[in-house]
């Protein structure tokens, strides 16, 4: 039953465009799936969403949160022809937008490429950087692209639905970074309706992730939150291409990341915090990976460095061909994920406890 309606809900907000800076209509849409299961929810000026619920005795704020943006691209440029240039906002990767279908602010296109026929050996040999790509829609001047409503600054996806393997548990598609934990957040409303935890959990949908943590950082200094677990997807090395350089792979239960991020911009997550999660996840028998990720972060990395420091852990989960519209994930993964935050929020009593020394 999980599996069905967590991938019924991720199919639809997968399919929503929703780049930084232009989440509008999936934080539409995440009030909306918040509203039947929350106290009250509230949408920030900048974007991120709140969603609150009260437990049944007085306690501590707890923190969930995951973000709602998607990595795409911004339309940079249209000459008199009506082709679109654009500039990347996340983590895309050029060698995977060429010959790409594209959404550019609900209109359908492609990225174009120069036919091989047409190439020189020199130009087959290289990779088109991003000022070298363009997008066409179909139009034949400026003119008629301002017509259609496409101006300088609007968004440009993937086109990639959610799908489903022969083995029905893996899927693929695009945005499940980071779609995939809004879901199981609003998966988390929905399993603590009974409300059998102490003090106040507040669901936040952060915004702006792909571009600098930007959405983590406001959503933080406005809660203050005693403790913060942050959900999110992470790249995983199970592939012939990775294997051996990280022990972390699909269908192995969540990861719990001791480090993340670079040195300058990242997080060693705190010990306490770290073996609360590891201790959870035994007693309730949930595999789980461990992995250190210096190449890879996510909103932790703001979220425990706000006011006077959060006390702050993640719990992730793999993804393999990372920022690419054929992200491949296991529904099993999210399946343990929310057990394991269940039982984290249920018997929340323990948090309190956690000192530094």
């Amino acid at each position: 039953m999980f599996k069905d309606e967590f991938l019924t809900q991720l199919r639809s907000f997968a399919s929503i465009q929703g780049t930084p800076g232009q989440e509008m209509k999936v934080v539409e849409a995440l009030v909306e799936g918040f509203k039947k299961h929350s106290d009250k929810v509230e949408v920030d000026s900048m974007g991120n969403v709140y969603a609150y619920l009260e437990g049944n005795k007085p306690g501590p704020m707890m923190m969930i949160s995951a973000h709602s943006d998607e990595i795409g691209c911004i339309v940079q440029d249209i000459d008199d022809r009506g082709f679109i240039r654009m500039e990347k906002t996340g983590g895309v990767l050029e060698s995977l937008l060429i010959g790409r279908k594209v959404n550019v602010n609900g209109h359908f296109g492609v990225v174009g490429v120069k036919a091989g026929h047409l190439q020189t050996p020199e130009e087959r040999k290289r990779q088109p950087t991003i000022k070298e790509l363009y997008v066409d829609v179909g139009a034949e001047s400026k003119e008629e692209i301002g017509r259609m409503g496409i101006r300088i600054g609007d968004p440009i996806t993937y086109i990639s639905e959610i799908e489903q393997f022969t083995n029905e548990d893996l899927i693929c598609g695009k945005a499940i970074d980071n779609r995939s934990c809004c879901v199981l957040l609003i998966e988390l409303f929905k399993a603590l309706q009974n409300r059998e935890f102490n003090g106040t959990l507040v669901g936040v949908i952060t915004v702006q992730e792909e571009v600098g943590l930007r959405g983590a950082k406001v959503a933080t200094y406005k809660l203050n939150p005693d403790f913060a677990i942050v959900i999110d997807t992470i790249p995983c090395a199970d592939t012939p291409d990775s294997i051996g350089t990280l022990p972390v792979g699909i269908g192995k239960g969540p990861v719990i990341p001791a480090l993340a991020g670079s040195s300058v911009r990242g997080n060693i997550m705190a010990p306490q915090m770290k073996n609360l999660i590891i201790n959870y996840a035994e007693k309730a028998k949930i595999p789980y990976q461990l992995a250190v990720l210096p190449g890879a972060s996510s909103d932790v990395s703001a979220v425990h460095l706000e006011r006077e420091g959060i006390l702050a852990g993640a719990i992730t989960f793999a993804r393999r061909y990372s920022h690419s519209p054929v992200e491949v994930a296991d529904l099993n993964d999210f399946e343990k994920g929310l057990h394991l935050l269940k039982a984290l929020i249920k018997d929340n009593a323990n948090w309190g406890s956690m000192e530094f020394i």
